[in-house]
């Protein structure tokens, strides 16, 4: 109560710890520009124009914008911790992120999601959690925890815990499972993230029915509009994937914005440095002809609202002094960063004791059973299979039924076709699971490339032109702990550790991304030509994406959601 009055005596009176003087403030109340000081007390804004203060600080006429939010981030897709995720963001402008933990928390359970919060502490950059709903995503998989509702009741209450994350399997919502139904109301009036890609009428009807809020899968304007017809908020996501922006901008208008908002979802370290982040969904859209201000709104007080962060997203008296100078809200390069009053950031780097270090312990992820060249074998069993194929820029598939390539009554890889084996190894339990199939679209001549990260479950995910080759892959993943590797001729010609649940190295953000090109450029070299091939890879084995996905159980057919037969023309 003695910090309220006092606020409210400096607001009338007294001097503020801070007065931002000569500023454009962007207003995204009114949708003006307003020419005006700002000032601050403990972190919040305590009003405009002139007032004493302990320090005062001329921007020089640059304008002023509310801390960019991320409404809905997965930090573990940036390969990096969160301290280091923070150090790439927040030079950027961006201030807070909801995450939704679910990849580690498939790893971990509840002890991968207390690693995600202790991690996030002292550092610049609010981490808000929205509990994972899809742990697993489906029973067709092989996960390392299991989470049910009296799980995510352990953490319903806690401040930091906004509602449920993105309800992947919308399947079991539409058809009434009560446990998931319990999840729903486990987290009582919280909010809850929506994740169903193509689905409509009545069965979006009855997906919204229980109280799911918003989505981030739409990829056309008609599946869009009629999910926001519906009430729902839109979340346009910008990834390093999945890239629907520029598709779905043109559904926004001054008549709905509000029900808008920017959301990165998976953005790996090179997009991260190389564009940015929300500040790179600010600058594009604006450069489509958005409007700056309406913009900038939905990448602050839009998610602010949805979220019920009721002092964060605006500038204005009560809410947290999150702010943003750039000199140009066109390419919206952020020359000043402020985290709650304070400057943490400026001309692209975190300043010195923006953030105090600190290490959390994690066990080691891998246990898994060693594969044999065997266990990749495909007896033949007709002449046309079932083939995944990858679609670049999107996390979705398409499902295709090609004539087999048959040797000595296997099927096997047909590289002129581009018609390749994938593997997925379990990794958690030591079962032994494989599943094994075939994917068209990464265009490889030679070698294997392999991987621990696999959403969302994370077994390791491998494909190749040839099992020797796939199986070298596999087994420097498990001999790293984790990580990812191109193999050509039974050598190792690329890898990159990620010790860290198998999903997050511990070095900084730029050396992964340096990993990461070596990486890339190593793969480029085996023939194949996806903008991101290990991200590409990644989404192959998750089994509520549309159409067809591969597990450590099998081959999964998303629009009839069951595991199905390699081969067959059905």
């Amino acid at each position: 109560m003695a910090n309220l009055e006092k606020r409210i005596r400096v607001a009338m009176e007294e001097d503020a710890d801070l007065l931002i003087g000569n500023a454009r403030v962007v207003n995204v109340f009114s949708g003006e520009i307003i020419r005006t000081d700002v000032a601050i007390f403990q972190g919040i804004i305590v009003g405009f124009g002139k007032y004493r203060a302990k320090e005062t600080l001329d921007i020089h006429g640059m304008y002023l914008s509310p801390g960019l939010i991320d409404g809905h981030v997965h930090i573990e897709s940036s390969m990096v911790l969160p301290s280091e995720f923070a150090k790439g963001v927040v030079p950027s402008g961006t201030t807070t992120v909801v995450i939704d933990p679910h990849e580690i928390a498939n790893i971990f359970g509840l002890e991968g999601i207390k690693f995600m919060v202790k991690s996030s502490r002292h550092i610049p950059l609010d981490v808000y959690v929205m509990l994972p709903s899809c742990v697993p995503v489906s029973d067709m998989e092989t996960s390392g925890a299991r989470l049910n509702h009296y799980d995510l009741s352990i953490f319903a209450d806690e401040p930091w815990a906004l509602g449920l994350a993105e309800m992947m399997n919308y399947s079991a919502v539409i058809h009434r499972n009560p446990e998931v139904l319990k999840k729903i109301r486990t987290v009582k009036c919280k909010v809850i993230d929506g994740h169903a890609p193509g689905l409509s009428g009545k069965g979006l009807n009855a997906y919204i029915s229980a109280g799911i809020k918003s989505d981030h899968e739409c990829t056309t304007i008609d599946e869009a509009r009629e999910k926001l017809n519906n009430g729902m908020y839109i979340m346009i996501r910008e990834g390093s994937i999945a890239r629907n922006l520029k598709s779905l901008l043109p559904l926004v208008t001054p008549e709905n914005n509000r029900r808008f908002m920017f959301v990165t979802d998976d953005r790996n370290p090179i997009d991260l440095i190389n564009e940015g982040h929300v500040n790179y969904l600010i600058r594009t859209a604006i450069k489509e002809g958005m409007n700056p201000v309406m913009a900038i709104k939905m990448a602050t007080l839009n998610p602010a609202e949805y979220f019920h962060l009721h002092k964060l997203g605006a500038i204005a008296p009560a809410y947290q002094a999150d702010l943003v100078a750039v000199e140009n809200l066109r390419n919206f390069k952020a020359r000043m960063v402020f985290k709650k009053g304070k400057l943490v950031a400026e001309d692209g780097h975190l300043l010195p004791g923006a953030m105090s270090e600190h290490s959390v312990y994690l066990r080691s992820s891998m246990n898994v059973r060693l594969p044999d060249i065997k266990d990749f074998e495909v007896s033949a069993e007709g002449n046309f299979i079932k083939v995944i194929e990858v679609m670049p820029h999107q996390i979705t598939t398409r499902k295709r039924v090609e004539k087999a390539r048959i040797k000595s009554g296997l099927a096997v890889s047909d590289v002129k076709r581009d018609i390749l084996k994938i593997a997925v190894i379990e990794r958690h339990l030591s079962s032994g699971n494989i599943g094994v199939g075939f994917v068209k679209g990464f265009g490889l001549k030679f070698g294997a490339i392999a991987s621990s990260v696999a959403h969302d479950s994370h077994n390791i995910i491998a494909v190749g032109t040839n099992d020797k080759d796939i199986l070298s892959a596999v087994k420097k993943v498990v001999y790293m702990k984790g990580g990812q590797v191109v193999v050509k001729n039974d050598k190792v010609i690329g890898h990159l550790p990620l010790p860290v649940a198998g999903l997050m190295s511990d070095k900084s953000l730029r050396d992964v991304k340096k990993s990461i090109e070596r990486l890339t450029s190593a793969v480029r070299s085996l023939g194949c030509r996806l903008p991101s091939p290990f991200m590409s890879l990644s989404f192959l084995s998750l089994p509520v994406i549309p159409e067809l996905r591969l597990t450590d159980k099998g081959l999964v057919d998303v629009e009839k959601f069951k595991i199905v037969p390699l081969f067959g023309r059905v």
